[in-house]
């Protein structure tokens, strides 16, 4: 009997251990729209797509920084927020999975998952 409840608990531990990169991973997809639309979408200075854009953003206590570029417009930079992610908590049962959920990122996610984003008109000179 001893034996069942020792591998019942270390396939417990297992199973749980850094549970927010298992069940929500270390990218999440942010919706971004521009108006007007068509702008460029650069994620850390790569260019990754045209607004409206569904952005696979990876997860972090920072999130990346979004560059927004139209002719005719400022360009304009943002940070999309982090929170805590909940699923973290399931990590109570060991220190380990604190660890990897925090160092891949998945500790946190993207709120809001939606950006609506003015863009200025550039002012003549």
């Amino acid at each position: 009997m001893k034996k069942v409840f020792t591998v019942v608990a270390v396939s417990t531990t297992l199973m749980f251990s850094s549970c927010a990169t298992i069940f929500t991973g270390t990218r999440q997809n942010v919706q971004i729209n521009t108006s007007p639309p068509a702008a460029d979408i650069e994620v850390d200075g790569i260019k990754v797509g045209i607004t409206p854009m569904a952005v696979s953003l990876k997860k972090g206590f920072t999130g990346q920084t979004v560059t927004l570029k139209l002719d005719g417009y400022e360009t304009k930079m943002f940070q999309p927020t982090t929170d805590f992610n909940a699923v973290a908590v399931l990590n109570f049962i060991g220190l380990i999975g604190w660890g990897v959920d925090a160092a891949t990122g998945a500790m946190m996610k993207y709120d809001p998952k939606v950006y609506e984003i003015q863009l200025d008109k550039k002012k003549s000179n």
